[in-house]
């Protein structure tokens, strides 16, 4: 695989190698840092083109607050890796006294993902129990070039095929549209959104800028290049590289094997069965053979999809309200389970309803979220969508979420934004020119490696199963102002269908925070909070 490789100079070199276990490569662990400093570089990695080690560069090593100045000085010349093959040795000998894969929870360690496509984030952020902080498509342009290029992937299937002077053509021709369209929708949103007065410019300017992003984001292939920045334990990492070994795209393999050659100069302890015969790669053949027999019973079926919804709720339990009663008395009462779904049984539809709303209690902000009784009953949604709104659901894991091979048979998004700014011909011209060449992919390469092709705006078909309690968090958080229309359409739908169609009024009653009210210039009120907080706005009398 081809990655771009950052020219650093002797002297920026000799100061990234004391807090980075790599200088050349798109993979490398943090290490030598503060943990709020590691935290620090992630959030603001989020945002920003450049990549970590020239953020670090441009922004940290020289601020005061940071202390890294008084980090260095204290270090050696020897080498920075040094103290932690010494804890090594440490758990090494505390492993083998003690034998509890459990060690392996609590040993953490900050890895930067760079270049990695659309398609290899989904699977880097798969792990439930990890911390992921990506890259944004909202306060980003993504017209910028990265060694002289587009930001898009090449994936070696196509690399190698007779298809590659078709794919790279439409890479660029998308990336040109964004470029196109980006001046004339931030034009268009300036005039549509003027400046009030008690706005600096700067931040009108930024809310402007995003809402522009967001309109176009939908021209962006699945194939565009992210950063990723991961916290997550040893035992996370071996779980996420033994899936990525059984992938069936080469990108995810090979980037695979480059996060364990990173990991293991930090905690290669914890990573010694990954890719033993009889162990990791055992594991791994299993996961990859379990999948292809089930692809295989899946095409013999022969259906053809019927046209479905957006969202539709699928599967629920029909006595969740009432389950959901008895175990909110589970903790306060002495009284097994059996007999507490029993005396709730007997219950009036209005106690029943008065213990709900004593549960829920009176919620002040959306953090204030009902306890685990809430998870008693649950819901499942196969939901299809475009493949940006995917994205931010996704990142919600803590659920069971699924998904198919993106594709560009389910249509596209069709912004109205588009067509009051003259631009919707264009996007559909562009969109469509992709979607052939997604099919010219597929018929040679496969729907897996076709996926690379699809922008953004293509829908994908996901369910999402989660109980009342996930759901309340999820549709709350996203159904919030500054939210992307598309997934607060689909989260509001949500809601809903848990009280229109499951029935359950009373748990629907739960979600306080639910906001059906959109806003037209979605950031621009967080924008001005977030300058409040710095001192650069003063609050309006």
């Amino acid at each position: 695989m081809a990655y771009h490789h950052e020219s650093f100079t002797e002297s920026e070199r000799g100061t990234l190698s004391r807090f980075f276990t790599d200088l050349d490569g798109p993979v490398f662990a943090l290490i030598n840092l503060p943990e709020v400093v590691k935290g620090a570089l992630f959030a603001r990695y989020s945002r920003t083109h450049k990549s970590l080690r020239r953020l670090f560069l441009d922004e940290f090593v020289n601020d005061p607050e940071t202390g890294l100045e008084a980090i260095a000085a204290e270090m050696s010349q020897e080498d920075p890796l040094i103290k932690l093959k010494r804890a090594e040795d440490l758990y090494k000998r505390v492993f083998y006294e003690y034998g509890d894969d459990s060690v392996a929870q609590l040993g953490g360690v900050h890895l930067a993902c760079e270049q990695a496509s659309n398609l290899l984030t989904k699977v880097l952020e798969w792990g439930r129990l990890a911390a992921y902080l990506e890259q944004s498509t909202r306060y980003i342009a993504y017209d910028q070039t990265l060694g002289g290029s587009y930001r898009f992937f090449v994936p070696h299937e196509i690399a190698e095929s007779p298809l590659r002077d078709d794919y790279l053509a439409m890479m660029d021709r998308l990336f040109e549209t964004y470029r196109e369209m980006r001046p004339v929708m931030i034009g268009y949103f300036t005039r549509r959104h003027p400046r009030r007065e008690r706005d600096p410019a700067w931040i009108h300017r930024a809310a402007v800028r995003a809402k522009a992003f967001d309109s176009i984001r939908g021209l962006l292939p699945a194939s565009t290049l992210s950063n990723v920045g991961i916290y997550a334990t040893g035992q996370a990492y071996e779980m996420a590289l033994i899936r990525m070994q059984a992938h069936p795209l080469a990108e995810v393999r090979d980037y695979g094997a480059m996060m364990l050659t990173e990991l293991r100069k930090v905690i290669p302890s914890f990573l010694t069965r990954v890719d033993l015969p009889d162990r990791g790669m055992l594991w791994s053949n299993y996961l990859s053979e379990t999948g292809s027999r089930l692809e295989e019973i899946a095409d013999r079926l022969g259906a053809t999809p019927v046209p479905a919804a957006e969202v539709t709720l699928t599967d629920w339990d029909p006595d969740a309200e009432r389950k959901l009663a008895a175990a909110a008395l589970y903790s306060v009462s002495e009284l097994p389970d059996a007999q507490l779904q029993e005396t709730v049984g007997r219950m009036s539809s209005e106690q029943v309803t008065e213990l709900l709303a004593s549960m829920v209690g009176e919620r002040l902000n959306r953090r204030h979220k009902p306890g685990r009784a809430l998870e008693r009953s649950y819901y499942r949604f196969d939901v299809v969508c475009d493949f940006g709104a995917f994205r931010d659901l996704q990142r919600h894991r803590m659920m069971t979420i699924e998904w198919q091979p993106l594709t560009t048979r389910l249509g596209h998004e069709r912004p109205d934004e588009l067509a009051d700014a003259g631009l919707l011909g264009l996007w559909d011209r562009t969109l469509e020119e992709a979607g052939e060449v997604y099919e010219r992919v597929r018929t040679s390469l496969g729907r897996q490696v076709a996926q690379y092709v699809a922008p953004f705006a293509y829908r994908i078909r996901f369910m999402m199963e989660l109980n009342a309690r996930q759901a309340l968090h999820l549709i709350e958080l996203r159904t919030q102002p500054a939210g992307h229309p598309n997934y607060r359409r689909v989260c509001i739908e949500m809601h809903r269908q848990i009280a229109e169609v499951a029935g359950h009024t009373r748990i629907a009653d739960a979600f306080t925070f639910l906001n059906t009210q959109g806003v037209d210039l979605e950031r621009l009120e967080s924008e001005r909070r977030a300058a409040q907080r710095s001192g650069r706005l003063q609050k309006p009398a």
